[in-house]
């Protein structure tokens, strides 16, 4: 059974597009067609450009047709704030090749996600630190540069909180505001532990908010927007499913690797048995159970700024950065 397919049966989301590719190319032993894959090398990341050109790819990845961009930068971590400031900037540069507005369009921040739980709240928090200024163009314009874009910003929460679709709320907002882009921040699940708050993906086919927890809501998108979506999102959880079934992985490859020294050889165990061992050791959650580190917090604190930055540079590329502080709410 390939991965993709033991994911399904076990009905886990893979929402980041570099590694639902990285899976099917395994699962296959061969690059899939109708995609278009290529990677950029920064001081301080990496970027992975995946296009998915058709719908033969678009059922092989379970990806919208479009282009999935992410960058990888592991120094996330680390408390240097001239790092963070240099991620930024290749958000802004990467971000900036899906814009697809002129200086006078107008913008709609959403940042999804629920801000009473820190693993899901990675979008209010960018709303948080975002420079907005539809007010300002309109309330105080002599106070405002003209080099600035009409920006707005919304943190619908969920509808756990709300008891409203998260994307009626956006959809009437649209329609009263009437954006010429949305950009949405969410929180996704990775499949790789190393991805947790250190990997970004911007996406041009806009965002399910939810589906890599199991959640499926109504997808935010120019379908249902009538506007186009970048969706921006940051992996701040892993299934413990897939923690335990990579380690047992790893279990094999060893033996297959060394099969005198453990004794016996991978192929003599039946990989629906050791499926049923991750749902036993999962006991009642089974596959709804997520993992994230403890430190979430500090986390969430650095890439929600990092992303803030990386966004208002993007929109009004004609303002030093330095500026930014004078307008921000």
């Amino acid at each position: 059974m390939g991965k993709g397919e033991l994911y399904r049966s076990m009905g886990i989301n893979i929402d980041m597009a570099l590694e639902a590719h990285d899976i099917v190319r395994g699962d296959t032993g061969q690059e899939v067609p109708g995609v278009l894959m290529d990677k950029k090398n920064y001081e301080n990341a990496e970027v992975s450009i995946i296009q998915i050109m058709d719908k033969s790819a678009e059922a092989m990845i379970g990806k919208p047709v479009g282009t999935y961009i992410t960058i990888d930068a592991p120094e996330i971590r680390e408390n240097n704030k001239q790092v963070h400031n240099k991620i930024a900037e290749i958000l802004a540069e990467q971000l900036s090749f899906m814009l697809k507005i002129g200086p006078d369009d107008s913008v709609l921040l959403v940042g999804l996600g629920n801000w009473n739980s820190t693993p899901d709240a990675l979008g209010p928090r960018v709303i948080n630190y975002t420079l907005v200024t539809r007010h300002l163009k309109k309330y105080a314009p002599q106070d405002l540069s003209s080099q600035l874009r009409s920006v707005s910003a919304l943190a619908p929460g969920v509808l756990g909180i709300t008891g409203i679709e998260t994307a009626e709320i956006i959809k009437g907002v649209v329609e009263k505001t009437q954006p010429n882009l949305i950009i949405a921040i969410d929180a996704l699940a990775a499949q790789n532990t190393e991805r947790i708050a250190t990997s970004i993906q911007l996406a041009d086919t806009g965002i399910s908010p939810g589906s890599g927890i199991g959640n499926q809501r109504t997808g935010i998108n120019i379908e249902t927007m009538g506007v186009p979506v970048i969706a921006i999102g940051v992996p701040t959880v892993v299934n413990a499913a897939v923690i335990a079934q990579g380690t047992l992985d790893k279990f094999l490859q060893q033996i297959a690797n060394n099969p005198s020294a453990m004794g016996q050889t991978a192929s003599s165990f039946n990989p629906i048995v050791l499926q049923n061992i991750v749902t036993e050791v999962l006991g009642p959650y089974k596959t709804n159970l997520m993992v994230t580190p403890k430190e979430i917090d500090d986390l969430i604190e650095a890439i929600g700024k990092i992303i803030s930055g990386g966004i208002s540079i993007a929109l009004h590329p004609s303002i030093d950065p330095e500026e930014f502080h004078m307008y921000l709410h």
